[in-house]
């Protein structure tokens, strides 16, 4: 099995380390993991009011300034980072567990199970998921495991397609036969031997979608409906920053630049992987 893994493995990993892309997003992904890590060890409490330090420029004591509350713009995007990585996560794991169960069942049975499963897609795909979701939270509590489940359970569409294709192609190969031969049940089949085989689109899936609900957890938190004050959130630093733009640039500039370094890092190491699986885009 060692031997088996590791014959799997090689090809990948020499694929996506030669890739410049991924490697690229890669670091950029690996950075944010590990400031969202050193959070408390930026000096200040996120959530410290100082009335007398308000609207600071960047200095050496607050590299990044201060809010109009007094408040250290680093620590607040360091701790905001936390909120917004859980969020990606959290959203993309619920909304990519969705996705693979219905997909399969699409994808394996076939008939009016795929017929089914799909007019449901069809009917979800309909709605702009944006709109969705702010509809969903208006009749929710604006929390932050709201918004995760909302976020997840509002996109998981794209998944279940692409399981869905996937199956379509492996339901029929040998040893899928075999193990029907061999009496093996049907979720023994669809989950020990296609299911395996499906995953590589549903990982790359996965990537790019971490950077989708990042930036939609931003968007809802910059209406005001989403991760509310005082814990920090990219989206609502924006807020206080929209309301100061002309100024106090930094209340602006930096956490969008943090928005927009991490969405970057999670496509760019989305298309490596893809990349990486994909013989057609080998290099």
């Amino acid at each position: 099995m060692t031997n088996k893994l590791a014959r799997f493995r090689t090809p990948f990993w020499r694929h996506l380390g030669s890739n410049r892309t991924a490697l690229v997003g890669g670091v950029i992904v690996s950075g944010m993991f590990l400031l969202a890590l050193v959070a408390p060890l930026a000096g200040h409490d996120p959530a410290a009011i100082d009335i007398a330090a308000a609207l600071l420029p960047p200095t050496w004591q607050h590299p990044m300034g201060t809010d109009d509350l007094g408040r250290d713009v680093l620590a607040r995007i360091l701790f905001g980072a936390r909120i917004s990585l859980l969020v990606g996560f959290v959203s993309v794991g619920i909304a990519t567990l969705i996705g693979i169960v219905l997909g399969s069942l699409a994808g394996y049975y076939g008939s009016w199970v795929d017929a089914l499963i799909m007019r449901f897609v069809d009917v979800m795909l309909c709605f702009p998921t944006f709109f969705l979701i702010l509809a969903v939270i208006a009749f929710l509590d604006p929390s932050i495991w709201n918004i995760m489940a909302v976020i997840g359970l509002t996109g998981w569409m794209g998944v279940a397609r692409l399981v869905r294709a996937e199956f379509l192609t492996l339901r029929q190969r040998d040893f899928v036969l075999a193990a029907r031969a061999l009496g093996a049940f049907d979720a023994r089949i669809i989950f020990r031997h296609i299911l395996p085989n499906a995953l590589s689109p549903v990982l790359v899936s996965a990537t790019l979608g971490v950077a989708g609900a990042i930036l939609t957890e931003s968007a809802l938190s910059f209406l005001g409906i989403g991760v509310q004050p005082p814990t920090p959130s990219w989206g609502n630093m924006l807020i206080v920053g929209k309301q100061t733009l002309g100024s106090a640039w930094w209340l602006s500039a930096f956490p969008g630049f943090a928005i927009l370094l991490t969405v970057l890092g999670y496509n760019l190491l989305g298309e490596g992987i893809r990349d990486a699986l994909d013989p057609r885009f080998q290099r």
